[in-house]
């Protein structure tokens, strides 16, 4: 079990939903990979509005176009594991943002007989 307190790093990825790794999205591919590398945890949100270096803006709003919509895939843990997963995010973000961010764990605690998948 990872336990993590204190001082810790924040990797947020910003990509579009429809962004894909060998015809999976994207955001799963990231989402396994932290897993495999033990990082302390991994979200996927789902936006309903943004735009990034296209201009172009994807939105929900009925009578828009509601194509690859705004995702940001959140990673947290120590800034050594974070550092360490980089590569990893450089090798798969082709397109999007990456930003990092220096947080404080106030709690992390998992679900006691939780089971694995």
């Amino acid at each position: 079990m990872t336990r993590l307190t204190g001082h810790a790093q924040r990797a947020t990825v910003f990509v579009g939903e429809s962004d894909l790794w060998h015809h999976k999205p994207l955001y799963a591919e990231i989402v396994h990979r932290a897993h495999r590398a033990g990082l302390a945890g991994a979200s996927v949100f789902h936006g309903i509005e943004g735009f990034g270096a296209s201009s172009l803006i994807h939105t929900t709003r009925l009578l828009s176009l509601s194509e690859d919509l705004p995702v940001a895939i959140v990673i947290v843990d120590s800034h050594t594991r974070i550092e360490a997963f980089l590569p990893q995010l450089d090798e798969l973000v082709t397109e999007g943002l990456v930003i990092l961010d220096e947080v404080e764990v106030i709690r992390y605690v998992g679900r006691t007989g939780e089971t694995k998948k």
